[in-house]
């Protein structure tokens, strides 16, 4: 019982300190407000009524904040990348002509620009000049024997004379005074000259035929004297050189040299069946060559009609000027532009791909809408929109899986104005 009354008193200063305590520093606290209430001891407190009857009031939450972009007009391109080996576009291939004959002199090399009709090596001669001399030689000797069958013609043709004047004697005077015998050589003496001058006129023309073999030989001659002298076929850069000093020319063989026609060089580039039929003659490329940090403009030249049946691929060239510094044989990489034009872009963050097809969201009147779109040309951060959307309308710039149709939001300008974002986080 002692302990009880212990207990009350200390219970009742306990709270005689705490109405002192609470009257000194928060006189209009709900404790001490409840206290006067019920007419504690105390003096009585004035609280004023704006604090003391204040009702309380939640914030409403703000919508969320999204970043919207209007839609408006962009220019758009296609590209399709290709890769490939850079080859000559048309390579001509010189040997020698003629067989069993050294090598004397190398004048070009590889990567030298030459010329049509340049010379690029020699062969040895002697051979060629020695049968030039015999060719000579047989020439006079065929003019000799033409000489000669001329003039034994002449006196062929004198004795035919003779011979035809002595039977037309012999005939005016008659048997009684030539005898029979006598009229008989007369006439074969006319005959022999008839053949003589006949096989004149023959060796003649023997002779003139052999002047006219010799002539032949001797053009045949020049001809292998002039291939004597390796030239080029065509203008273009030597892209390899084979033939050695003193090595026997063979046609047989290798090539002596390589050239690469007008130094013209494509890019033979390997493409797949579904991309192949975009590439249309004429299309603009940009090739990227090793070693440069420019890129190389060019052109679609031509366009494979045959698909490989194990890759399914199909070739295509690209040519590129011949003073773009390529190097056949290298690896190189390019982009060809399949398609251009003008069209309305979103950005690539805002889409939403469903198994419905391609949305994105909008806002109207401040709340979300979706639209369903069709998509075109894809360019860096931005795609093209060819159906859905119209220009001005204002698309979330970046899609938001929580935003659902009809929620509404505060738009914010895809500008990044920081400073309008912190006030209207601020209200």
């Amino acid at each position: 019982m002692r302990r009880f009354v212990l207990s009350l008193i200390s219970l009742a200063v306990l709270g005689a300190l705490a109405l002192v305590a609470g009257r000194a520093f928060a006189p209009c606290s709900p404790p001490m407000l409840m206290a006067q209430k019920y007419g504690l001891p105390g003096a009585p407190v004035v609280c004023p009524p704006a604090i003391a009857q204040a009702p309380v009031e939640q914030a409403r939450p703000l919508p969320p904040a999204v970043t919207a972009e209007s839609v408006a007009a962009r220019d758009f391109t296609d590209r399709l990348f290709v890769s490939g080996t850079l080859i000559a576009r048309e390579e001509a291939l010189v040997g020698s002509p003629l067989e069993g004959l050294r090598l004397t002199e190398i004048l070009a090399d590889d990567g030298d620009h030459v010329v049509k009709g340049q010379t690029l090596a020699r062969l040895d001669r002697s051979q060629l000049d020695a049968q030039v001399a015999q060719n000579d030689a047989a020439l006079q000797r065929s003019e000799a024997a033409i000489t000669q069958a001329s003039d034994q013609i002449g006196q062929f043709e004198a004795s035919l004379v003779q011979a035809t004047a002595d039977l037309d004697r012999a005939k005016k005077l008659g048997g009684q005074i030539v005898t029979e015998a006598t009229l008989d050589q007369r006439v074969a003496a006319l005959r022999i000259a008839q053949s003589q001058l006949a096989a004149g006129k023959s060796a003649l023309r023997v002779a003139q035929a052999d002047k006219a073999s010799r002539e032949a030989d001797r053009q045949e001659l020049m001809v292998r004297l002039q291939r004597a002298d390796i030239k080029a076929p065509v203008d273009g850069i030597v892209s390899r050189r084979t033939a050695r000093l003193g090595a026997v020319a063979s046609g047989a063989g290798d090539a002596l040299f390589r050239i690469i026609v007008d130094g013209a060089i494509d890019l033979d580039a390997e493409v797949p069946e579904q991309s192949l039929a975009r590439f249309k003659l004429g299309m603009t490329a940009a090739i990227r060559l090793p070693g440069q940090t420019d890129d190389v403009s060019g052109a679609v030249r031509l366009i494979s009609q045959e698909i490989d049946r194990a890759t399914r691929l199909g070739k295509m060239r690209i040519g590129m000027p011949a003073q773009a510094g390529a190097r056949i044989g290298s690896f190189a990489s390019g982009s060809v532009v399949v398609a251009q034009r003008n069209g309305l872009g979103v950005p690539v963050s805002a889409l939403q791909k469903t198994d419905d097809g391609d949305y994105v969201q909008v806002v109207v009147d401040e709340r979300v809408a979706a639209r369903k779109i069709v998509l075109g040309i894809a360019e860096g951060e931005y795609v093209e929109v060819r159906n859905g959307l119209q220009t001005g309308d204002s698309v979330i710039a970046r899609a938001a899986p929580f935003l659902k149709p009809g929620d509404a939001v505060r738009v914010i300008s895809a500008a990044g104005d920081v400073i309008g974002a912190v006030k209207e986080a601020a209200k």
